[in-house]
């Protein structure tokens, strides 16, 4: 069973290689950011959405507020002049209004709480964004070099005589100095 388990490793960890060494770094961090882009932006769209219908909400609790006081000066005048049947219908109408108030009090809340995180989670993205933006630079102005691993070390040879030449330069640099 040992030995399966290693095999098993042994072959995943081949295909790995193979994986990495076919995929491009920055083709895959350029479509990261991409991504991300996307990401955010919908969340920009989505907050200017719930803004809106938070903007909505508080218009209609401005337009239910004003209701109130009307009601309140016809449940006045009904009650001054002993209409108690016109009173109840008031009175109805009254509760209706204050429980559609409060209502939108509490959407209005719950729409404040997710504004505030999905703020919150819009800048963290932003900042994640610009790191990997800045590795996307960092990748795209070094043109030169590719990091492979260390796969291409072993094509690099030094010889002896190169060793010892620059032994030389080394000590008569120093002795200069």
């Amino acid at each position: 069973m040992a030995l399966i388990n290693r095999v098993t490793r042994l072959f995943q960890a081949d295909m790995h290689a193979v994986l990495d060494r076919i995929e491009e770094p920055d083709m895959l961090l350029r479509q990261a950011v991409r991504d991300m882009e996307a990401a955010i932006n919908n969340d920009v769209i989505h907050i200017k959405q719930l803004t809106h219908e938070q903007l909505q909400i508080q218009l209609r609790q401005e337009e239910l507020s004003s209701s109130l006081v009307k009601i309140e000066t016809s449940l006045d005048t009904c009650l001054q002049s002993e209409q108690d049947d016109l009173a109840r219908q008031v009175i109805k109408r009254k509760l209706e209004t204050q429980q559609l108030h409060a209502i939108f009090k509490n959407k209005n809340h719950l729409l404040e709480n997710q504004l505030q995180s999905l703020k919150k989670q819009t800048n963290e993205q932003r900042e994640r964004l610009e790191s990997m933006q800045q590795k996307l630079e960092i990748l795209g102005n070094d043109h030169s070099i590719h990091f492979d691993g260390g796969r291409g070390l072993q094509d690099i040879h030094i010889r002896d005589a190169d060793i010892e030449v620059a032994l030389l330069q080394e000590k008569q640099r120093r002795s200069r100095s």
